[in-house]
């Protein structure tokens, strides 16, 4: 088998495995989604490719990220775990300072309802690392270490 069809067949059995944790019948999934019962199962089967738009479908119905999706369909790469949300709305030139502060404090707001993330370490262990605010950030790991 190649690799693109292992790639598929995967993809295929994430989102089964999905619609099982959803409680979802193929049935009930196929209709919120807007596709057709086998056409549903051929994409868990690993024997179609939905396209961008029928990946995007299924994972509104799933309540799931399209971008998860799109990742193990190979449409997207993987982002790194080092991404800067908070960077990048900064940097954004089509809102202002403020809709940036109140877009950040959202953010981190929900980012704090999460609690800690584990941070792994060259030595392979996991460490919670957080900010004098309790909150876990990828940037107070080389505080923490330093």
């Amino acid at each position: 088998m190649s690799e693109l069809e292992q790639r598929w067949r995967d993809l295929g059995e994430f989102i089964r495995e999905q619609r099982h944790i959803g409680h979802l019948s193929l049935r009930k999934l196929s209709e919120m989604a807007g596709v057709s019962n086998p056409y549903l199962s051929q994409i868990e089967r690993g024997l179609r490719k939905p396209s961008a738009e029928i990946l995007q479908q299924i994972a509104r119905a799933l309540e799931i990220s399209s971008e998860t999706l799109y990742v193990r369909a190979g449409i997207l790469e993987e982002r790194p775990d080092e991404a800067d949300l908070v960077g990048e709305i900064r940097r954004d030139p089509w809102i202002d300072e403020g809709q940036k502060r109140t877009l950040i404090q959202i953010y981190e707001s929900f980012r704090a309802a999460v609690g800690p993330r584990p941070v792994r370490t060259d030595e392979g262990d996991d460490h919670e690392i957080s900010d004098d605010d309790g909150s876990t950030t990828p940037e107070s790991v080389g505080a923490a270490e330093g």
